[in-house]
């Protein structure tokens, strides 16, 4: 098979899809990689290290998506590559569907089929293409955090772990799957007073086992959540329903239970964002304030960090992307159901259940 790798071009997307030890993987199986010219320079990977792995290197992105039969992304095309997508090609990539419906529509129109990381499932319908990704995610948003409640950022001036004789900031960490189990750790390291909010109790029991005694379980209601919000300083809103859009669990009256200078991390911004006041950001312009609460909203956070982030997603890709290179989508998807969810898009048509549901219309 033919597989291209475009640079990443959405606003400081730094990370590849693919290494040069991936490339060397899929070449000793016979394929043919077109990687395009710096792919990977923002991750640590320069050109010659591709080819020295067997792959050849295109001058523009229009030359990797004309000659590829696969192209394997980091994140979703955006509107400059929409012409460049072609009919029968399959895009193996990040698409959160269900957040942008002209990206929707653009793969509709194109004929490609779109097979999406964050919909294939593993054993016990757990999301392997998600998960490195949302560990990530969980990290960084803590990180990110604790930068925007420094004063000079516009947020309340607080240390995230306190010092001796001034008590920590508190986090609330709303969902507590990946990105929330790794939120809540990488603030419970620095010693904030934290508590993770979900609805399901099995999950907040297995938590409470094995997180560090800093951080205190919740049952995630709206009550309960508006009980938290006058003492909290930094929200993390960490809830997926994969393939759907999230709910809004804090809304714009809610706001006003906080206090100025207080911050809101909203990792699932890329389904839609569980904050009612939230908006895609950028890494250029990450935040922006509603009635005095500081907004992060960046909708491709691991961007910031790509030599981790590459590692760890290509770590995760790569035997999936073997797999399709080998087989063909429609032999290896026939042979693995969990794969087979990762397709969202088919010939024009909608082919995901919760995409097809929010776009009766398409």
């Amino acid at each position: 098979m033919i597989i291209g790798v475009p640079k990443e071009i959405k606003n400081n997307e730094n990370r590849v899809a693919l290494t040069p030890a991936g490339a060397k993987e899929l070449v000793r199986k016979g394929h043919s990689v077109y990687v395009q010219h710096t792919a990977g320079i923002n991750s640590g990977f320069p050109d010659e290290d591709y080819v020295a792995a067997g792959a050849q290197i295109l001058p523009t992105i229009e030359a990797v998506y004309d000659i590829a039969e696969m192209i394997i992304k980091v994140k979703e095309p955006i509107e400059s590559e929409y012409a460049l997508v072609k009919k029968g090609q399959l895009l193996f990539t990040y698409f959160h569907f269900a957040s942008d419906r002209e990206l929707t529509e653009a793969m509709l129109h194109s004929g490609a089929t779109c097979l999406a990381y964050e919909t294939v499932e593993g054993p016990n319908h757990s999301l392997p293409l998600l998960i490195t990704m949302s560990e990530v995610d969980g990290s960084m948003s803590i990180q990110e955090g604790a930068r925007f409640l420094e004063k000079p950022q516009g947020g309340k001036g607080m240390l995230l772990g306190g010092v001796p004789g001034v008590k920590p900031a508190k986090v609330l960490v709303i969902g507590g799957g990946i990105v929330g189990h790794n939120a809540a750790l990488m603030a419970a390291g620095l010693g904030a007073d934290v508590t993770l909010a979900d609805i399901s109790l099995p999950r907040l029991r297995a938590l409470a086992e094995t997180l560090p005694k800093n951080v205190k379980t919740l049952y995630s209601s709206t009550h309960n959540i508006e009980q938290e919000l006058p003492t909290t300083d930094l929200v993390i809103g960490a809830v997926l329903i994969p393939g759907a859009k999230t709910p809004h669990l804090i809304t714009r009256e809610m706001l006003k239970l906080m206090k100025p200078g207080s911050v809101l991390v909203d990792v699932a911004i890329d389904q839609g964002g569980c904050f009612e006041t939230s908006h895609p950001t950028t890494h250029a312009e990450p935040i922006f304030e509603v009635d005095g609460v500081i907004h992060y909203c960046v909708a491709n956070i691991p961007g910031a960090v790509p030599q981790t982030s590459t590692l760890a997603l290509t770590n995760a890709t790569l035997p999936y992307a073997i797999r399709l290179a080998d087989q063909g989508w429609e032999k290896a998807c026939a042979a693995d159901p969990g794969l087979q969810l990762g397709l969202n898009i088919v010939d024009g048509k909608i082919v995901y259940p919760a995409v097809a549901a929010l776009y009766p219309d398409l």
